[in-house]
């Protein structure tokens, strides 16, 4: 599972760039979350997360507490989740996470990338079993077992934890993201988390090469470029770079 971590993690950094509204994006995320588990950061351990991840990718302050004063506030826009499916160049598996106020306009721009670029969108379920839909913690350390030991204290269901480099890793199903969060920081205090997420990691890797390597990145930022796409995960295996 690691090694699919590492993929993803490379993957989204090469992508990344593309990201030219990430600043709206997050700003999105922020205000949906708090806006269904309250603004207060102690209280809510996603919105918490999220907030630290923002600031880490140097979003500004002023973007994170204008997402935070409108979801304090009564109405606003009512955002929804979609999550779309498919298979991208070369038959890679592809999930697509939204948050959109217009789902017919967001399906509509998703199905475009994939009509453009040799690839073919699907139905709910139509490769999301292949995937792993995890919460992901990594920080710096190497006491495996005492991670262990204060998850298992606090009944959190741990799917694997590993130890390299100096950095753990702590992999849990999705629904024990908070959980698993609180008894961390219960036992270790503040972490430094290099990892604070929830992703969907894929059981199995698809390898690109000739031409689906560059109708694949021309896809992701495709993707990447609409407003209403907040996170693309795939199990496409690009080859590495001289």
């Amino acid at each position: 599972m690691g090694r699919a971590f590492q993929n993803r993690k490379e993957s989204m950094a090469k992508t990344a760039a593309a990201k030219t509204k990430v600043y709206s994006k997050y700003g999105r995320e922020i205000y949906v979350c708090a806006k269904s588990g309250g603004t207060d950061p102690h209280g809510n351990l996603t919105l918490r997360g999220l907030i630290e991840k923002a600031k880490k990718d140097q979003v500004p302050s002023h973007v994170i507490e204008k997402a935070l004063d409108k979801a304090s506030g009564a109405g606003g826009e009512d955002f929804s989740t979609a999550r779309y499916e498919g298979f991208g160049p070369g038959n890679c598996m592809v999930i697509v996470d939204c948050l959109t106020d217009n789902p017919n306009r967001t399906y509509g721009d998703v199905r475009g990338c994939f009509t453009k670029n040799k690839a073919k969108i699907g139905t709910q379920g139509t490769v999301s079993h292949m995937f792993d839909h995890c919460a992901i913690f990594a920080f710096a350390g190497d006491d495996e077992e005492a991670v262990l030991e204060a998850l298992m204290e606090a009944d959190v269901d741990v799917t694997d934890i590993e130890s390299e480099d100096g950095r753990i890793t702590v992999f849990a199903p999705h629904t024990e993201y908070a959980k698993a969060k609180q008894a961390l920081l219960d036992a270790f205090g503040e972490i430094d988390f290099e990892a604070d997420e929830i992703q969907f990691l894929p059981q199995t890797t698809t390898p690109l090469e000739g031409d689906d390597v560059a109708q694949f990145e021309k896809f992701i930022d495709m993707l990447n470029d609409l407003d209403d796409v907040q996170n693309v995960y795939h199990n496409a295996e690009l080859p590495e770079q001289a």
